[in-house]
């Protein structure tokens, strides 16, 4: 089997291997990217409905769960969003702005994915794909600078600087594989607890068939997590299963089986005190929701929670109770929808174990971990993509 030598090999050509190639390559170091799927950036490509949330104009560490929350500050820092916009400026892309400042491809995400080629064009890297990867050894301390051998199906590469980029479980379809985990292992790092992160939540029983007869009808809510802690005002959608929608992605992250969440279905609004001016005003409770609803949802919910009318014969108590079923109506998912559904996956690389401002292994030279295989999980709305670009960079800047 022939043999050849890199400075850098990259290994997995999603969002955050591709910026790390092209930064490394523009800084003169000959870099090879390497994955087993056949295309590059599969996973760019159907994220956003197609359309790719690339970004997000206002991302701060806040908007990321890690077990150490200051981890992500200084990729953050060194690679913001306007710099990924000044990019993707630079190339023309066209792109729009919606809610809550994400941006996304306006026409294709496929318009991203040549921007990052072409970057990795000019900047001379060179790609392998559909290779699958047999073993990965540490050379000896004498044939430095060459530190690692990678060992494919097709042939052996040694390099001195290693970039795992291999992502998470999600989206298994996409190839998706706990490559990075095992290889992390492998090197001894701890691997945090993996589950399915920013995914639909499902239902057993009466809740699912009621989640089921509602498919495809959608709320502006609030979710809260069980012990408040978290909370998002986002769209809720439901399913033939459960419920999904960008709020329920986002609190999806903080639930744990057994949980509850709650659910106001009228945010904004004093709903304690519009129910006893209905009742003063001797006006109906179903004309008034229908203002707020979907009429499919105001009737299935009056049929599941029902309150006597006229309201003006009901105590101000009683209408204060129904007020608080309106504002916190608690759930008990019994599960998520898995990996299939979900878009990232929440934990991964321990990173007390990581350079947090290199992305390099503190035990390992020239080892480096970086995007969605290290524990870092950002919010739903682009910032996952930019800890793809953030920690890309980073690394890029050291190989």
């Amino acid at each position: 089997m022939k043999s050849r030598a890199t400075d850098v090999l990259v290994v997995g050509a999603g969002a955050a291997g591709l910026m790390c190639a092209a930064t490394a390559g523009y800084r003169g170091r000959r870099v090879e990217v390497l994955d087993h799927a056949p295309k590059a950036a599969a996973k760019i490509r159907i994220s956003g409905g197609g359309k790719c949330n690339f970004t997000n104009r206002a991302v701060g560490p806040e908007h990321y769960l890690c077990g150490n929350p200051h981890f992500v500050k200084s990729a953050l820092a060194r690679y913001q969003p306007q710099d990924f916009i000044d990019l993707v400026d630079r190339h023309g892309l066209a792109y729009e702005e919606r809610e809550l400042g994400k941006l996304f491809c306006l026409d294709r995400a496929g318009d991203l994915i040549q921007i990052l080629r072409t970057e990795c064009d000019w900047a001379g890297v060179e790609f392998q794909l559909n290779t699958g990867i047999e073993r990965i050894e540490t050379l000896e301390e004498s044939s430095r600078p060459l530190r690692f051998r990678v060992v494919t199906d097709q042939d052996i590469i040694e390099c001195e600087s290693l970039v795992v980029a291999t992502g998470g479980l999600s989206f298994p379809k996409l190839k998706a594989s706990g490559f990075g985990y095992c290889l992390a292992e492998q090197f001894g790092l701890a691997v945090t607890e993996k589950r399915p992160g920013l995914v639909p939540l499902v239902f057993d029983g009466k809740m699912r068939d009621f989640c089921a007869a509602m498919a495809g009808v959608s709320l502006d809510v609030t979710l809260c997590n069980q012990d408040t802690t978290q909370s998002f005002s986002e769209a809720l959608l439901f399913t033939h299963q459960g419920i999904s929608g960008p709020g329920v992605l986002q609190i999806s992250n903080y639930w744990r089986p057994g949980e509850a969440i709650r659910v106001n279905l009228l945010p904004g609004l004093k709903v304690a005190e519009a129910l006893l001016q209905l009742k003063r005003d001797n006006a109906g409770l179903k004309k008034w929701l229908n203002g707020f609803w979907p009429k499919k949802f105001t009737q299935a919910w009056l049929e599941k929670y029902s309150l006597p009318e006229p309201l003006a014969e009901l105590p101000d108590d009683r209408l204060r109770q129904y007020a608080e079923q309106l504002t916190e109506w608690t759930l008990y998912p019994s599960d998520t929808a898995g990996y299939d559904k979900a878009e990232v996956t929440l934990g991964g690389i321990d990173t007390d174990a990581i350079s947090s401002k290199t992305l390099e292994v503190k035990n390992a030279p020239g080892l480096y971990f970086i995007g969605e295989v290290l524990d870092v999980t950002g919010h739903l709305g682009g910032y996952n993509f930019q800890w793809a670009w953030s920690s890309g960079f980073a690394a890029g800047q050291s190989v």
